[in-house]
């Protein structure tokens, strides 16, 4: 690649690396300070039971500096932070750093999953209906598609649990990472990223949205003259066509997928940071739940800048824009 095809790319990636700089502090701002000022003591779990007296107790928050103003615990939350230290764990007195990545790669492994099998379903769809227009197929295919997405994660997640359990007898009835030992790792995988990729609700978005787009690209001029020529439509059409859209309504369902994924997860235990999440909510594990919310903030960010890359990759001069 050309130094001069590089520089857009470069222009675009920088700006937006200080846009996902000031975006990452104002979150992890805000989540900070709903967290302080929510109802509740993230002690209080830890230390009931445990500290008889209220001095005792106090002693124990000043000693891991909960008694600080809360300004002052973020801004060292938030130096840390940039340290890759993210704190310690109140529930399991484990650094958080260690557990967002074990966790984060996989709920990063059951997104993308889902995404491949959202678009293996939506794409085919999509392409023939924008060129074979409305007709007895299309039309099925796209209802079809409709109630697949109006269909709810976990009902589906259940029902695909109960057909492989006891109709096939294939997945065992112990759920998590003990499925892999027993020889069903690759069935463990799929299920979850096939709930997910199904019952994430975007399919017949994505479908609307790709067939929508399509269709006007092949009533453009310069797709008219490659039909006249000859010459292969799909190759003059895929860019504007189907690469765009789909990074971009990828990037758009970013935060819709996370979401499904908290509820898959917990209805496979899937060890992800949805799972992780929920838990840390239920014990009020405030550095678990900033790390959290950081690294979704972190995965969407992603998915925009993704975007950004592949449109300017397409059309250049938009890094001036």
């Amino acid at each position: 690649m050309k130094l001069s095809s590089m520089r857009p790319i470069a222009l675009v990636l920088s700006r937006e690396l200080v846009i996902t700089a000031l975006l990452l502090t104002g979150v992890s701002f805000v989540v900070f300070v709903i967290l302080y000022f929510s109802p509740g003591d993230p002690f209080s779990v830890l230390l009931e039971g445990q500290m008889p007296t209220e001095e005792a107790r106090a002693g124990v928050r000043e000693a891991m500096g909960a008694a600080k103003a809360w300004y002052v615990q973020y801004l060292s939350w938030l130096v840390n932070m940039l340290q890759g230290n993210f704190g310690t764990s109140i529930r399991t007195g484990l650094p958080v750093a260690g557990e967002l990545i074990r966790t984060g790669l996989s709920t990063l492994m059951l997104t993308i999953g889902s995404m491949l099998v959202t678009l293996m379903l939506a794409v085919p769809i999509a392409l023939y209906s924008a060129v074979r227009g409305t007709n007895r197929v299309s039309w099925t295919l796209t209802m079809f598609a409709y109630v697949v997405s109006a269909l709810p994660v976990f009902w589906l997640g259940y029902i695909v649990i109960y057909f492989f359990t006891h109709k096939l007898g294939l997945f065992p009835m112990a759920f998590g990472f003990s499925g892999v030992e027993r020889g069903f790792g690759w069935l463990y995988f799929l299920l979850p990223v096939f709930v997910l990729g199904v019952g994430n609700g975007t399919i017949s978005e994505v479908i609307r949205f790709l067939r929508e787009e399509m269709s006007r690209v092949m009533a453009e001029d310069y797709i008219r003259t490659a039909r006249a020529k000859g010459a292969s439509v799909w190759k003059h059409s895929f860019k504007e066509g189907l690469l765009i859209p789909v990074t971009e309504i990828i990037a758009s369902k970013i935060p819709f997928i996370l979401g499904g994924a908290v509820i898959v997860e917990e209805v496979f235990s899937w060890p992800g940071m949805g799972r992780m999440a929920l838990q840390a909510a239920k014990d009020r594990d405030f550095p678990v739940i900033m790390g959290i919310a950081i690294l979704a903030a972190v995965f969407v960010r992603m998915g925009s800048l993704f975007q950004s890359v592949v449109y300017v990759m397409v059309n250049p001069r938009a890094s001036k824009e």
